[in-house]
Parts: C-alpha cells; structure tokens; sequence
C-alpha cells in the first residue's frame, strides 16, 4: 500500500478529463459493473466488496483507508483492493471529489487471466500513481458508458485485466505480456474468419479458440496488427459492405438485417462513425 504522504498529483489531473457521472451495468455482461461520481460529499463506513474493485480519481481529494494502512489521494491515483478487503475512501473534510469505480467478478478476473500461463490470478491491494493506469480506468469507461456493441465492451473489459495485470509490477508499470510464437499467422487467420463470418455475431471465447490465443492475447495481438479490436473490424468489414448494397439501392432495415446490426439506429450510428453521413444521405449521393 501507499505511504502516509499524498500521493503525487503533478499533471496526471490534466492527462483526461473528469468522466460524467452515471452507472453502468449490462445483463449481456454481468461480471462487471461501473460507477462515475462528480462532485461528491457522500462519505462511507469501513465496508467490503465481493468484487474486485478498481477506483480512480478524477478530481478533489480522498483520505483511503484500508486495514492499518492510510493515504491520501489526488487526481489520477489508481486504487486496487481485492474481493472482501475492509476499506473507506472518503473526500477530505468539508470537501468534494470526483471518481470511477469499477467491479469485476474475481471468479470472471481468474478465468481471464488463468487463460495465459504468465498471469496470476490474484491482484494484491495496492495505490498506484501511475498515467498509464489510470488511462486505462478512463478508456474502459468511456467504452462501457457507450453505445458501443457489448461483444467491443467485452472485448475492453478482457484487454482492461491483461493490462492491469500487466502494469501491477510498480517497478515496471508499462510492461506487457510475451506474445505466443506464430501470432500473425493466427492474427491473418482470425481476418479471414472474420471476413467469411462478418455479418454474424462471434463472441470473443468463439474467436479466442478458433485461434488457439487467450482472449487477452487475441486482443493485444490483434490490436498491435490491425489497429482495432476484432469487433470494431468486423463493424468495419460490415460497413464496408452496407457501402456496397446501398449503391445497389437496398432499404436500410434491409441492409441492416443483412449484415447482423441489432436494428436500424444500431446501423446508422455505426455507419455515420466510419463514413462521416448517414447510410440515408450516402445512398442519395451515390
């Protein structure tokens, strides 16, 4: 745990904005939840999760207590603390602060990480001043409190613990995990899939076993090849060929249903993110 001094809050404050505030929880993914507070007063008795929880602050300044250890924290400190670990984390007195807090199933944390021989499951407590984490905190929020498909949320959520796992080592915050020999002939291999399958729905297990990878794996390699998520490049390949059927004239619920979209809304937001126009005014410029 931390010492007794504040934690070093120099430029970390100003790395990413303050979140909204909000709640997120997604019964297509029920091992992890999310909390987004501004301007907080509420302050909390010694309490325990059954999760494991991962705090952030954005803003403002909180006293955290956990067990005999005490540390006061600034905007940018990461906060790690395990499934029934006793704590408080309150704003200072007559103060206001603004956080994230997110919880993950351990049961749901071990599997992912007991998927690569590197990994160990167990994430001790720990307050990490530390860009790159708390980043990490930011950019899986902004994901989750999205209208992004929950097979991309779920892909985030994966990425979020390999990473984390990979930036616990204070020593060695911005080290990743070795990746398995022949990744970009499986990476080539997932592309082909994707290409002949875009229009269905492919979980991320599906595409992990059809590569041979861990789900981390998968992503991180996938990632650093492609730039993308599988999911964002299969929207991609999908988009790609609403393009096409639109030129030809096909009605948007048509094309929608086509290529595997939820509904319409689902399509025409995808499809405005990656072509700058609605599918609509497309078609009536093509």
């Amino acid at each position: 745990m931390a010492a007794r001094t504040p934690v070093p809050q120099r430029g970390v404050s100003r790395a990413v904005p303050a979140s909204p505030a909000g709640c997120w929880w997604d019964p297509a993914l029920p091992f992890a939840e999310s909390r987004r507070a501004r301007h907080s007063s509420a302050s909390y008795l010694p309490h325990t999760h059954p999760t494991l929880s991962v705090g952030a602050v954005d803003g403002g300044t909180s006293r955290f207590a956990c067990g005999d250890e005490r540390a006061v924290l600034g905007p940018g400190t990461v906060v790690l603390i395990p499934p029934h670990q006793v704590h408080a984390c309150n704003p200072v007195p007559d103060g206001r602060w603004s956080y994230q807090m997110l919880h993950f199933d351990p049961a749901w944390v071990a599997a992912v990480l007991d998927e690569d021989s590197a990994a160990q499951a167990r994430v001790p407590a720990r307050v990490m001043a530390s860009r790159r984490v708390y980043r990490l905190v930011c950019e899986l929020n902004r994901t989750l409190f999205s209208p992004a498909d929950s097979v991309e949320k779920e892909a985030a959520l994966v990425a979020f613990i390999g990473d984390l796992h990979a930036a616990i080592d204070a020593g060695a915050a911005s080290r990743t995990l070795p990746a398995p020999a022949s990744v970009s002939a499986r990476v080539a291999q997932l592309c082909e899939l994707l290409h002949e399958r875009h229009a269905e729905r492919l979980p991320l297990a599906e595409l992990a076993r059809a590569c041979g990878l861990s789900r981390y794996h998968l992503i991180r390699a996938f990632r650093a090849e492609t730039g993308m998520t599988p999911h964002a490049y299969q929207l991609d390949l999908r988009i790609l060929h609403g393009r096409r059927l639109l030129r030809q004239g096909a009605g948007l619920a048509e094309v929608a249903l086509a290529l595997g979209f939820a509904d319409q809304s689902h399509f025409q937001r995808a499809f405005k993110q990656r072509v700058a126009m609605t599918p609509r005014g497309y078609q009536r410029a093509a």
